[in-house]
């Protein structure tokens, strides 16, 4: 088979996956590729005669991620007529705190707070972001669902999939949610369609060592997301990056340079660049809020690590019942923070730091287990003692604007109140859909509707069983993005939030589609044939195929 040069409007698939988009767009449209029977006059002045007409019109291979595309951002516009202008929280006023009274720092996504900017700005208010936000998360399902047909998927079974993602009450109202985490997840979803792209050539033996352009233009935008849109989201673009390089010798080189140069990028603007053009670094006491939150946790279950010089350091930053109480609860890190976040300063910070590496030094496991046990939504299928801390934290749209007037008193009079004030379309609409949001939250589908790690291990098993089932190792690296997900979260997270394994749901969700594939009849993959025309990007070397 002849690989060449694809324009990003073409399809990536080769000769036998467009049979299979052939035959899901038979199976969406019920239409055969027969020529059409002649229509009568009046059939002819119906008004789906002519959209039949146009349809047909429609390339088999598109027909699939249109469907799903249109599909999926019906269900999110409902929601987003529901919840206009968009469900939002304290950290969705916080950036437009930032935004509107130039109070810019990086301790959130700049990005984002430019796009945030650019709403209110140009709106007046956040409908056009979220608007913005359901259209690129359709978008993204519709390029997944494609892509899934390369590795035996048919559209029967990925469209459903897509769809459930935007119909299911946690998942749709997340999308239509006032957050940086929103574009991080859709820059996730975005790096798994690609490696499913890249995997099912290898699978199908067409795998010429080479990207398309459209593959490299995508993959950028994803891991460039990734690391923008959340500060420490760097590592899943590096893990997921890694997993490729195993998978796909030829263009191994080309992977690595893209993910160095977006990673490098990412952490120059965070380092240098921000505060170069005026955003401000962020507080000294939220650089190290997780030491703390460790020396909080260590300090109540082994008060007796501790020296009176220790004490003393600690009793200048909050008093010692502080530091105690907080570290009884150690799924979260917030009790601490607010203790202290007014009293650290440059000069405390250091000696607090320095404190907390001799805590680790003599008793590693107290610290590893407070890790552990604030990463609880990372790696624990269900949630833990709700008197600690431990419930999972889903409930946006609930902010009490008294507190919140308490920490950012600019904001109670300025004219941008209103553009976080609930207005939808319908009152009745609005009803429905709030009636099906607080429905999920019924605490007995916790673990499956709001926390991740259970279609963490939902996709390792399945991607496992596919790739064994296909005799395919490189499949395994569909699990990449979830697993770079789980670890970072599982390293550094300040509590236990739905929003932070929101990407691992997702994935899962979509990798359901893979169990029908299970039973398909495992391909002889061939070698493809030479051919004068590659690909444009990539090192010009020999075939590689995956006996």
């Amino acid at each position: 088979m002849t690989d060449r040069p694809r324009s990003p409007l073409q399809s990536d698939a080769p000769s036998d996956s467009r049979s299979d988009a052939r035959s899901d767009a038979q199976e969406i449209s019920a239409m055969s590729d027969a020529p059409p029977r002649p229509w009568s006059k009046a059939q002819e002045s119906r008004p789906w005669s002519k959209a039949q007409e146009l349809w047909s019109r429609v390339p088999p291979a598109l027909r699939l991620p249109l469907v799903v595309f249109l599909s999926c951002q019906a269900c999110y516009l409902i929601w987003w007529m529901a919840f206009y202008p968009g469900l939002i929280s304290y950290d969705s006023l916080a950036y437009t705190w930032q935004v509107t009274t130039d109070h810019w720092n990086s301790n959130f996504s700049v990005l984002y707070n430019s796009l945030l900017w650019l709403s209110l700005m140009g709106t007046g208010g956040f409908g056009a972001l979220t608007l913005f936000q359901s259209l690129a998360m359709s978008a993204t399902l519709a390029y997944t669902c494609a892509g899934l047909r390369d590795i035996g998927v048919r559209g029967r079974w990925s469209a459903p999939a897509a769809l459930a993602c935007a119909v299911a009450p946690p998942l749709a109202s997340f999308t239509v949610y006032v957050s940086k985490d929103v574009p991080f997840t859709i820059c996730a979803i975005l790096v798994f369609a690609v490696t499913v792209r890249l995997t099912g050539r290898r699978l199908r033996g067409t795998w010429s060592g080479r990207l398309y352009r459209s593959e490299l233009l995508l993959l950028c935008v994803g891991f460039f997301g990734l690391s923008l849109f959340r500060n420490n989201g760097f590592p899943v673009a590096v893990l997921a990056a890694l997993c490729l390089v195993l998978v796909l010798p030829g263009a191994r080189r080309v992977i690595a340079a893209l993910v160095t140069v977006t990673t490098s990028v990412a952490l120059a603007l965070m380092l240098y660049g921000y505060e170069a053009v005026g955003v401000e670094k962020p507080p000294t006491a939220l650089l190290y809020n997780l030491h703390y939150a460790d020396i909080s946790v260590t300090y109540a279950q082994a008060p007796e690590l501790f020296t009176k010089s220790d004490l003393q350091l600690m009793a200048k930053a909050a008093p010692l019942s502080e530091w105690s109480s907080a570290g009884a609860k150690c799924f979260v890190s917030d009790p601490i923070y607010r203790a202290v976040k007014g009293q650290i300063d440059d000069q405390l910070a250091e000696p607090l730091s320095q404190l907390w590496a001799r805590t680790l030094h003599k008793s590693p496991h107290h610290v590893l287990g407070a890790r552990l046990c604030r990463g609880h939504i990372a790696w624990a299928v269900f949630p833990g003692p709700a008197d600690q801390g431990g419930r999972t934290i889903n409930a946006l749209d609930s902010v009490d604007p008294a507190a919140f007037y308490k920490w950012y008193p600019e904001m109670k009079t300025s004219p941008y109140n209103a553009a976080a004030q609930p207005q939808p379309v319908s009152e009745r609409l609005r009803d429905v859909a709030y009636f099906a949001y607080e429905a999920a939250h019924v605490p007995q589908l916790e673990w499956l509707l709001w926390r991740g790690a259970i279609w963490c291990y939902a996709t390792y098993a399945i991607v496992t069983r596919l790739a064994r089932s296909r005799r395919c190792r490189p499949l395994f690296a569909l699990a990449g993005v979830t697993l770079g997900t789980q670890l970072t979260v599982l390293i550094a997270t300040p509590s236990p939030t739905f929003r932070y394994m929101a990407a691992p749901i997702f994935i899962g969700l979509l990798c359901l589609s893979l169990i029908p594939a299970l039973r398909g009849a495992v391909r002889p993959v061939v070698p493809p044939r030479a051919s004068p025309e590659e690909p444009s990007w990539g090192p010009s070397k020999g075939k590689v195929y995956m006996p």
